[in-house]
């Protein structure tokens, strides 16, 4: 039995703003514009070749063309770098990997930065190297805000960049994955002593695939000090130009992590290669997971009763907010987290914008409880103004384009998607096919999952995603998962087309929320009915949503309805669908526990909760879920898509280890058992 103890880093931490790298462009011979840190009085690159430096001491010096050439693993080669930088390294190793690695192998970058550059000056530094345009040009036009935590980036079909944002020590303790090949980079140990440091090696141990390889520019005492008692074996070699020596090498001890110890209930089942997958649920959650699965090249069938995007994803038109507590917690960084991943999704599957607009949101302070709940939020959280800022009812106004009586919180990157055709567009991945049908039992057998459909017909595959939302439990290996439907029904107006009416330009929420005209049609909403698991559209439903729509913006309807817009609660059109919830209400992604062994193996913590029995948490063997999305999920079934595809394929996750344990569908379990019930 072991005690139960907080993580090394907490996590729940305040949500800030990194400081962004500080540079001189000093220039040099053959380099006009080299970056140079003011911080830490060193350069990025160098000034005599940065290209050729990098080839001869992480690629050459980790054998990477050898490597990638003969890479035969479903699994994607990973490769670790402390300290990204301008991105150099990693430019050079993706076009490494695109000549030798054979069709069909997959590159992962993990990388840490604590002081990222502006997206200004990473652009800047990469037009030194133009045979590289393309590639910089995937990195630069997803450049992430400068906030804390992990930030995917999906640069092309074949290579994946997680990018941990913060201290390359927190960032590695929290890593979730194991790395092949090492850059162990970042500015020299004499100008940067507070990352070479021995907890830096010894994550990186524990972070380690067997036989992993580094490589380093650096010889110095410290370094190879640490590395040594982390337990890699290195050796000299000779440097790059003026640098006499490196040093490069392998794990040779194997590390063993002990921060599952405290958890052990979150130990990942163990890998099951996943040739044929079938996701049940055609709505966001499901499309979302059946294109990350497929774009690993994973074969899918993504089954419904209905096409897909109808249910909860069914509406026209949908917010892409979300609200940030006070104080910090896990679901508010994953739900941030979120927010910047679907975005980014989005401006990659539709550079265009048909499907969305990033037109912003504004959560308004109506009451005196909500405005001192804002004015905490501002006072804990130092946040890009890009991402949320405090504004007056006049600076609200000006970018609502109607006149609002309170001010609130903007988020400047948020905005609406069409839910419905987002879902048809991810689902039409050539990988993927969608099979109309009704799944009412889903049985194991040794091959994999047998899945008997309402027709009588039956599908053999290797795993299952369950994401068709409340209605999880109602297979027998989920019946324990607690879920709650919740009924929603939005309003729709259909506006006068030569109607002359102030345009609102940013998603407006309160009680409620009200959308941009799309298409002539003005939407607002929604209830909230828990339990209710009625779809009926029901005019007193529209009743509620109008009144909440002229509470919010009582300039906006007058002029409305100074234009002879009809607000009679029997004329507006609208929809009506089901929800799911958790009773934390953050959404389940993950494995799919066996709720009778872990009742049995943890039923000592009903009795002390901080000593965790030494036994891992039994799975059920391909079973996954990915629900309880509420209504944020296009603010979170994306980057959950992401959670389970990473962990079905073998793969680093999108997030730090406590918050892709927080996602965990066991919490809930482990909770009732805590509680005895």
């Amino acid at each position: 039995m072991n005690e139960h103890r907080s993580p090394f880093y907490d996590l729940t931490g305040s949500l800030t703003e990194l400081e962004s790298a500080r540079l001189n462009w000093a220039g040099a011979d053959g380099m006009p514009d080299a970056p140079y840190s003011l911080a830490f009085d060193d350069v990025y690159f160098s000034r005599q070749d940065g290209r050729a430096e990098t080839e001869h001491v992480f690629i050459q010096g980790n054998q990477l063309p050898e490597r990638f050439a003969g890479w035969q693993s479903t699994r994607p080669f990973v490769i670790g770098e402390t300290g990204f930088g301008t991105g150099l390294n990693m430019l050079c190793a993706w076009a490494c990997f695109d000549t030798h690695a054979p069709e069909g192998a997959r590159l992962h970058l993990v990388s840490t930065e604590k002081h990222p550059l502006t997206q200004g000056d990473l652009k800047r530094a990469l037009t030194a190297w133009p045979e590289f345009a393309e590639r910089a040009r995937a990195l630069v036009n997803q450049w992430p805000e400068p906030v804390r935590g992990v930030h995917r980036l999906i640069l092309s079909n074949r290579v994946t960049l997680d990018l941990h944002l913060g201290d390359s020590v927190e960032c590695l303790t929290h890593l979730d994955g194991c790395v092949d090949a090492w850059f162990l980079d970042g500015f020299a140990p004499s100008k940067n002593p507070d990352m070479w440091q021995p907890a830096l090696f010894q994550a990186m141990a524990h972070r380690s695939h067997p036989e992993a390889t580094f490589a380093t520019f650096t010889c110095a005492g410290i370094v190879k000090r640490g590395l040594k008692a982390a337990g890699f074996a290195w050796m000299k070699a000779p440097g790059f130009g003026r640098k006499r020596e490196m040093l490069r090498g392998h794990i040779a001890v194997p590390s063993s992590d002990s921060l599952r110890q405290h958890t052990p209930w979150f130990t990942p089942p163990s890998h099951q290669p996943a040739r044929h997958v079938a996701i049940v649920g055609a709505g966001l959650a499901g499309a979302s997971t059946a294109e990350a699965l497929a774009r690993r090249g994973v074969r899918i069938t993504l089954i419904d009763r209905e096409v897909p995007g109808t249910g909860a994803s069914g509406n026209r038109q949908g917010a892409l907010y979300v609200k940030l507590a006070a104080e910090t917690n896990l679901q508010s960084r994953f739900y941030l987290a979120g927010l910047l991943y679907t975005r980014r999704l989005l401006e990659r599957l539709d550079p265009e914008r048909w499907l969305w607009n990033d037109c912003g949101v504004l959560q308004l302070a109506m009451t005196d409880k909500e405005a001192r709940r804002q004015a905490t939020f501002l006072r804990n959280h130092a946040l890009p103004a890009s991402l949320v800022e405090g504004v007056t009812p006049a600076q609200a106004s000006q970018r609502a384009g109607v006149a609002l009586t309170h001010g609130g919180l903007d988020y400047p990157r948020a905005g609406w998607v069409r839910p419905a055709a987002l879902c048809q567009r991810l689902a039409a991945h050539a990988d993927i096919v969608f099979r109309q049908a009704e799944v009412v039992t889903l049985e194991h057998h040794d091959a994999g999952w047998r899945l008997g459909l309402a027709d009588g017909n039956s599908l053999s595959v290797d795993q299952v995603v369950v994401a068709n939302a409340w209605q999880a439990p109602d297979f027998s290996p989920l019946e324990w998962l607690p879920l709650k439907p919740i009924r929603g029904q939005v309003s729709e107006l259909q506006l006068p087309s030569d109607a002359s009416i102030a345009s609102l330009t940013r998603v407006i929420c309160a009680g409620g929320y009200a959308l941009p005209v799309l298409e002539g049609i003005q939407t607002f909403g929604a209830t909230f009915a828990p339990g209710d698991t009625q779809s009926d559209l029901r005019e007193a439903d529209n009743a509620t949503n109008l009144g909440e729509f002229e509470r919010m913006l009582p300039a906006y309807t007058q002029e409305l309805r100074a234009n002879d817009v009809e607000f009679e609660p029997a004329r507006l059109q609208g929809r009506a669908s089901l929800r799911a919830a958790s009773p934390d209400k953050s959404p389940y992604a993950g494995p799919a526990p066996d709720a009778l062994a872990w009742r049995r193996d943890y039923a000592a913590l009903q009795k002390n909760a901080r000593r965790a029995p030494a036994v891992a948490g039994q799975h059920h063997p391909g079973l996954w879920i990915s629900a309880a999305h509420g209504s944020r999920g296009l603010a979170s079934a994306p980057l959950c898509a992401e959670v389970l595809a990473s962990r079905i394929c073998n793969e680093p996750m999108p997030l730090e280890r406590e918050l892709v344990d927080h996602l965990h569908p066991g919490r809930r379990l482990i909770a009732e058992i805590i509680r005895g019930g």
